[in-house]
Order: structure tokens, then sequence, then C-alpha cells
């Protein structure tokens, strides 16, 4: 009776205490185990920061030397690198023609009716067309397929001279930061003298000058804007359409850049 009693009246003195007892004791003396979701989303951030940090050294090791490629004559492209090692392995292919020159040494057509026929926003972009990507999305969503891409002509110059053909997501994230960079450190000018010098133009060809040797035998400098349009023509599947294979796809190509141009100031 007496300990009943002291209890009694420790539970006026304390009634907040009493109670916090009462629900510790109903809950259990084991804390909440965090839920099986909770779990899996902390693994999952934790792993994917994990690979973030991991990407981000990798891009630090590929990084460019920017300023290196803004003074120096135009390198090789990864594009041409595997030209060379797939021409080792099968002596069938024409031999690699690629021969760079300096932004001065393209006849001026060439470039405008790259610009024209590519990438018309080129100018005005920061290397990601975001108007292009959205139409592109739009167009290949009716269709429910992908029929054309937004890439832009940085986009094209980066993948080309850095990277794989692959279309893996990870590849489209390098090609997305290295063109970024590029536009940082690069005039619109040399970004389109990269271009036009590691371009494919048909097999074995690459760049304007490899192009206006083996199509008309001309230096890419005397480059008439027929020329220029049929060169920007066989672009986007140089192998195929091209001013030698002048197939029926090529030709429309050809057609449609002068519609465009028609319609130029």
């Amino acid at each position: 009776m007496r300990w009943k009693s002291i209890r009694r009246r420790w539970s006026k003195l304390w009634p907040g205490r009493n109670k916090k007892r009462r629900r510790k004791t109903s809950r259990g003396a084991q804390p909440n185990k965090p839920t099986r979701w909770r779990r899996y989303f902390k693994w999952t951030f934790r792993f994917a920061l994990f690979l973030f940090v991991v990407d981000i050294f990798y891009l630090g090791t590929i990084w460019p030397d920017w300023e290196n490629i803004a003074t120096r004559p135009v390198p090789k492209s990864q594009f041409i690198l595997a030209y060379e090692n797939r021409r080792e392995q099968d002596r069938s292919l024409p031999r690699l023609r690629w021969y760079p020159v300096s932004y001065q040494q393209i006849s001026p057509q060439l470039p405008r009716m790259v610009v024209l026929s590519e990438d018309g926003r080129f100018y005005r972009h920061r290397g990601i067309d975001l108007e292009a990507l959205l139409e592109a999305i739009e167009y290949n969503f009716d269709r429910g397929r992908i029929v054309y891409g937004a890439s832009t002509i940085s986009q094209q110059t980066v993948k080309n001279l850095f990277l794989t053909p692959s279309r893996d997501p990870l590849r489209k994230w390098h090609e997305l930061v290295l063109t970024l960079g590029m536009e940082f450190n690069l005039s619109k000018r040399k970004i389109l003298e990269l271009y036009l010098n590691i371009a494919e133009f048909g097999l074995g060809i690459y760049g304007a000058e490899a192009a206006a040797r083996a199509y008309w035998g001309i230096p890419a400098s005397q480059l008439n804007q027929r020329q220029a349009i049929e060169l920007a023509a066989s672009l986007p599947s140089p192998k195929r359409h091209n001013p030698a294979t002048d197939t029926r796809r090529f030709q429309n190509r050809v057609a449609r850049i002068e519609r465009y141009l028609s319609f130029q100031p």
C-alpha cells in the first residue's frame, strides 16, 4: 500500500514523465526500423553519387587542352583513327584521304551551305539548340520512332573528334559536357574549321580538302556554290549518298538545300 501511495504522489508531481514512460512502454524497447523503400532510395542515391564522382574524374582525364586545339593544326579525329584501324584489318577498304587545311583555305561557300543544311541556328546557340531539340522530340514522337536527331555542328564536332560512334546515354552526357566546354573556349570559326576538316564525305574521305580533290580534282578553296551544296547534302549519310553515287535521296537533299537557299537574303 505504501508503494502504491508513493507512485500516485509521483504521478501527480510529474504527469508528463509518466505519460512519456507509458508511451515508450507501449511502443516497445526496439526503435522503428526504416522502411524498405527508404533503404533502397538511400543506397541508390549513394551509388549514383559514386558513379557521378567517378565519371567527373574520367572527364577530367580526357578533358582537352582547348588552348592547344585553338592554336595548332587540326588533329585526327577518333573516327579517322578508327577507320585507319579498320583498314589495317581489311585492305579492301580504300586508303584514307585526309588533308587538313586552315579555314582560309576553304571556299566560303562550303561553311555557308553546311550551316544552312545542318545547323541553321549555329551562330545563335551555345552548342545545344534547345528549339531544334524540342522540334525533333515532337517529330519523332508523332511517328513513334527516332527519325532524326537535333545534334548541332558543335556536338558533331565533339563526337567525331573525341568520342566513339556509340549511342549510349553516358556517351551523350560526355558529348554534352564537352560541347559546352568547346563553345566556351573556342570561336565559332574555329569550331567550323575543325568540323569541315574531320567530317566524313565518303568512304575513307575526311575533310573538305579531301572531298574536293576526290570528287572534282580541285582544292577546297575553289569549290563553287553547287559543289558546296553537294558536299553539304552528303553529310547525313556520306558513304551511300554523295556526289559520286548521286542517288535519289542525295538529289532530294540537294534540292532541299537549294530551297533553303532561296529563302536567304
